[in-house]
């Protein structure tokens, strides 16, 4: 049985910041991955990881307007983001979505 690998917190925060970075990066990279696909899936989704990067900027004593992490997120602005990139909610996407959030 495998253990939990004891690791030193500079180095943990280190490795987790990379993860956070290869998230982005393969977020970035999938864009045709829409939000309400991760939202279904995963329960979460770029909007909430630029709404999760607020609130820790925030207990770091850094004030991150909402909009300045969506860009940090989706790598530019989040407008720009929507007209490229976002496809319209099919109804299956959207009963889906319905479904996960009616709890």
């Amino acid at each position: 049985m495998s253990e939990k690998p004891k690791i030193e917190p500079q180095t943990q925060t280190e490795i987790e910041a990379a993860v956070l970075r290869r998230l982005l990066k393969h977020l970035d990279e999938n864009k045709d991955v829409q939000n309400i696909d991760l939202m279904n899936l995963a329960g979460f989704c770029r909007n909430c990881l630029s709404k999760w990067y607020v609130a820790e900027a925030e207990t770091h004593g850094l004030e991150i307007a909402y909009e300045g992490a969506r860009e940090i997120v989706y790598g530019m602005p989040y407008a720009d983001w929507k007209a490229k990139y976002q496809a319209e909610a099919s109804a299956d996407q959207i009963a889906a979505f319905a479904k996960t959030t009616a709890s």
